[in-house]
């Protein structure tokens, strides 16, 4: 796993999100989030906006663009892959209430994370997506 902070955000609250910010997930391994993370601010011309980690998972995150890099072992990134895409939203709960609303199945409820809450919905037509608000943590990162 990478060696850096534990959290760094350019922007730790997403409650004022005009519209959700929607996150590609690119999955890579141990050891290689830094040099994959550059890689895509080379490409987009951008710098990463997000960085942390997630012990409990056994994984570590960056933002780069439209870009979510998770950076883990195989075994670990096992049961994301599944998972279509992320949202970063205004208000979880405001989407959790919504996708039931539309008939979507929350596969997995709405949790804690270490950049705020968020859950995980199969909608309708299959689509499996992650849906994340951004609050800032007790320290303010």
């Amino acid at each position: 796993m990478t060696e850096t902070p534990t959290m760094w955000r350019r922007r730790n609250d997403s409650t004022d999100l005009p519209e959700p910010r929607p996150l590609i997930r690119v999955y890579t391994g141990p050891g290689t989030l830094d040099a994959v993370a550059a890689s895509y601010e080379r490409l987009l011309g951008t710098e990463r906006d997000m960085w942390f980690a997630y012990p409990e998972k056994g994984l570590n995150l960056a933002v780069v663009g439209a870009f979510l890099l998770i950076e883990g072992a195989e075994e670990t990134l096992a049961p994301f892959r599944a998972t279509h895409g992320t949202l970063l939203v205004d208000s979880a709960q405001k989407y959790l209430d919504r996708l039931a609303a539309e008939g979507a199945t929350i596969t997995d409820p709405l949790i804690k994370v270490p950049t705020g809450s968020g859950f995980t919905a199969r909608h309708r037509d299959g689509t499996l997506i992650e849906y994340v608000e951004h609050r800032p943590t007790a320290e303010g990162l």
